[in-house]
């Protein structure tokens, strides 16, 4: 028996569907991963908390509710391959490994890449491949994508990540002149050169570093 699953009901209801998100789907993949097993052992009663959590290395899980958002907003089919940018403990890539056919993610950070490497198998992701490296440059070897989630903010988008979608793709990323807080743009790619954006508002996400994102300190 799960002894986190009514919190995950919990969390879903109060934190998700309260604020407007309705995608059965979106809800039913936040409601399947186990959230606890990707934050530290002495965080795991903070798990389902309305709130980004700390996992290390200057890196953050995101929110429940953003990881929801942002998952929502890349209207995923069973069908696609997407590429997921900064991997952190796994769960986003966790969440989009339910509503695709295969989840490509990209850690900079060697040790954050190998732990979520661990806790996806743990979770039962076949579906994820982990891959450490520069996560601003996309990933030319898989490409193109179906949908791209970007989950740190760059300064500004990656000329990359919009080469390596297929037309009809969606990427999601926040971006902004500061490394403290950016906007949430979803755009798209209705042709070789033509792209849609918009922008969803305003969030706060940890600096997507390296070589076409900031530099780092």
């Amino acid at each position: 028996m799960d002894p986190f699953e009514s919190d995950r009901e919990t969390m879903v209801r109060e934190q998700i569907e309260r604020r407007g998100l309705q995608d059965q789907r979106v809800l039913a993949a936040m409601r399947a991963v186990p959230r606890h097993l990707f934050v530290k052992s002495s965080l795991r009663k903070h798990a389902y908390a309305d709130r980004p959590l700390t996992i290390g290395h200057y890196q953050t899980i995101s929110q429940p509710y953003v990881v929801a958002l942002m998952c929502d907003q890349l209207e995923l089919a069973d069908t696609d391959e997407v590429l997921e940018i900064g991997t952190g403990s796994g769960y986003a890539a966790a969440v989009l490994a339910q509503l695709c056919k295969r989840v490509i993610t990209v850690e900079r950070i060697p040790e954050l890449a190998e732990k979520a490497r661990e806790t996806l198998a743990q979770a039962g992701c076949s579906n994820v491949t982990v891959h450490c490296g520069d996560g601003t440059l996309g990933h030319l070897e898989d490409a193109p994508f179906d949908a791209i989630l970007v989950s740190a903010a760059a300064p500004s988008v990656p000329e990359a990540y919009k080469q390596q979608l297929r037309v009809g793709g969606r990427l999601i990323i926040p971006a902004g002149h500061s490394r403290s807080s950016q906007s949430l743009y979803r755009v798209q790619k209705k042709s070789d050169t033509e792209f849609s954006t918009e922008d969803l508002g305003g969030v706060a996400f940890v600096p997507l570093i390296g070589e076409k994102g900031w530099q780092e300190t």
